[in-house]
């Protein structure tokens, strides 16, 4: 899995290799979908209950998500060496020894191993994040948000069915003498694990390993082939659309508010007196909304561009705030409509920064610059996971979910500023 052998242009047709790719990572997405669903649905609340506290429920998110950043540097530099193959799998492996850290941690009541294990378990996430890229690497320029979607969309399945399976792997968790709450991580482990297989048996040719090789050989990928639709050249596609910092803001300001609010509406709904089922269905229809659209995000982002898409994204997490702030305590339908428009801004945020890094970026330095661009978003995530709940526990959830919808408002001016830029 460490190892690799040189990927010639001339030996894999780039439209076949890019239907082998997506097709992989479709399944390991899938897979990985259930794993990440663990931590978002429980990992707050597993928290409370071992500390004791409401104001560090968001602690979690934080050290799952400062996880996540020094594992989106580890998977970015070893895909930048070996492929994504190796980078996507070990990943995958060390969210799967994580999952089981966490449980061992419950069991043994021991908070600063949980700690620990949640800092490994948030490599599972950065590596869900990174297959997008592996997604994109050898798609045509005008169709790349397209296959970002495509990837991204698998995980819909895991990560709707992941939440609403909290109760029965919690059940399953009692019976084995494990803490209700750390069931769903049983479930993470083996979907992680399962991933990390995968893709380490079935991600051939490595799809950066090949698109470096086709760009080392343009001969081999001539302009006007099927791979690219438009029949623009790489370059000017690349030229007109807008570089990396528009991407980079973009995506962390999404991630900065979706982390906010969607940690602490599970832990609020639970101080307001909904069970467990209720808030597991609630952040069923969250990832499903990140998720789900993607197909027409990517249509959107492909035909219209990314930067009104952008704007956009910041307009519909305005939105999700306000609903989230304004919904009555027991109103599980409200919750879930604030968290869908925050799913569904996420998506549109999350996309268009894509589309805009790998077009900015080429092939020979794309894995690294990935890499540090999804600490960027990292750290955002485990800021917002961090201030959600001192926020909630000094002023209040409503200010919470108010307050990140304004701070979210500020992608529609580094859009604009982009789009004069360009």
């Amino acid at each position: 899995m460490t190892t690799n052998v040189p990927v010639r242009a001339d030996h894999v047709p780039r439209v076949e290799a890019q239907r082998r790719s997506l097709t992989v990572l479709v399944i390991a997405q899938v897979l990985s979908g259930l794993g990440l669903a663990a931590g978002v649905t429980v990992g707050a609340l597993l928290a409370q209950d071992m500390l004791g506290s409401t104001g560090l429920a968001g602690l979690p998110s934080a050290v799952g998500t400062a996880g996540s950043a020094l594992a989106a540097v580890a998977v970015g530099r070893l895909s930048q060496a070996r492929g994504r193959r190796p980078g996507l799998a070990l990943g995958y492996l060390a969210g799967a020894v994580g999952s089981g850290g966490v449980i061992v941690a419950a069991v043994a009541g021991h908070p600063v191993l949980l700690f620990l294990s949640l800092f490994l378990y948030g490599a599972g996430t950065a590596t869900n994040l990174q297959a997008r890229y592996a997604g994109a690497d050898l798609a045509a320029p005008a169709r790349r948000a397209g296959a970002v979607s495509t990837v991204l969309v698998a995980t819909t399945l895991g990560g709707v069915a992941g939440p609403n399976l909290a109760a029965p792997t919690g059940g399953l968790a009692a019976v084995l003498g494990i803490p209700y709450l750390a069931g769903p991580f049983l479930l993470a482990g083996a979907a992680y694990a399962l991933a990390a297989l995968v893709l380490a048996v079935w991600l051939r040719p490595d799809p950066l390993l090949l698109a470096r090789a086709l760009e080392a050989d343009p001969t081999a990928d001539p302009p006007g082939a099927p791979d690219d639709a438009a029949g623009r050249p790489r370059a000017d596609a690349a030229r007109r659309r807008p570089g990396v910092p528009a991407g980079v803001l973009v995506m962390v300001l999404t991630q900065a508010v979706m982390v906010a609010i969607m940690t602490m509406t599970p832990v609020h709904m639970h101080d307001s007196g909904s069970g467990a089922a209720a808030s597991g269905l609630v952040i069923a229809i969250h990832i499903g909304a990140m998720y789900l659209p993607s197909p027409l995000t990517g249509r959107l982002v492909d035909r219209h561009g990314p930067l009104a898409v952008a704007a956009a994204s910041g307009l519909v997490l305005l939105a999700a705030g306000a609903l989230a702030a304004l919904a009555p305590d027991d109103s599980v339908a409200a919750y879930a409509a604030a968290l869908a428009l925050l799913g569904l801004g996420w998506n549109l945020g999350l996309v268009t920064g894509t589309a805009i890094i790998t077009d900015a970026v080429p092939p020979a330095t794309r894995a690294r610059t990935q890499g540090w661009v999804d600490v960027s978003i990292a750290i955002a995530g485990a800021a917002g996971g961090m201030a959600s709940g001192l926020v909630v526990e000094v002023a209040g959830y409503p200010l919470l979910a108010v307050g990140g919808g304004v701070l979210a408002l500020a992608i529609v001016p580094v859009a604009v500023r982009a789009a004069r830029d360009r």
